[in-house]
């Protein structure tokens, strides 16, 4: 595991689309399909990483919290599963399965999406608004394993407040720091 900070991919970037099976259902997603009305939080995570493990329970209070608001979910990891077998298809529908996620939950088999995204990371978030305009990038909160500040989404829930709200997110924007993505 390295410690990896995310790239802080340009504001204003649109989405970049693709369409990946989903780990739980087996169906193919594309950003156009799942997309919400308000926006998008598309999130690079995987099943081992203690940075994802740390944060995977707030993500799902926040999917709570935001998808009647009209902000939709897609998370994907793109690790390669051949050298890192916890983060197989099988172990992330596990995941999935246990954690209680209520999103599609993609696997980036030849990691062509992680790097359209230029996520290095995970956990790495991606807001993207009704216009399919990157708004946020980067961490979740200042929480990490082992530093004792607040695992509370905090800096996510101030993007997807704006964003609700219509009103501008803020530029200062934190990178998010993880495992690196376990590139082939």
């Amino acid at each position: 595991m390295a410690k990896t900070l995310s790239s802080m991919l340009d504001l204003g970037t649109e989405a970049p689309d693709f369409e990946l099976k989903d780990v739980v259902t087996g169906k193919s997603i594309s950003f156009a399909n799942a997309r919400g009305a308000k926006g998008t939080l598309v999130m690079f995570i995987c099943a081992h990483c203690p940075y994802v493990i740390h944060v995977q329970d707030e993500i799902v209070k926040i999917v709570a919290e935001y998808r009647d608001l009209g902000v939709d979910f897609i998370a994907i990891s793109s690790n390669d599963a051949e050298n890192y077998p916890g983060d197989s298809p099988e172990k992330l529908k596990e995941q999935a399965e246990t954690v209680g996620f209520s999103f599609p939950y993609l696997y980036d088999e030849g990691q062509s999406v992680a790097k359209a995204y230029q996520a290095e990371c995970t956990p790495d978030f991606f807001l993207f608004d009704e216009n399919n305009q990157l708004v946020y990038r980067g961490r979740m909160d200042e929480s990490t394993p082992g530093n004792d500040k607040p695992n509370d989404g905090k800096d996510l829930h101030a993007a997807l407040d704006a964003l609700i709200k219509g009103t501008a997110i803020s530029e200062d924007q934190y990178p998010s720091m993880g495992c690196n993505i376990k590139w082939k």
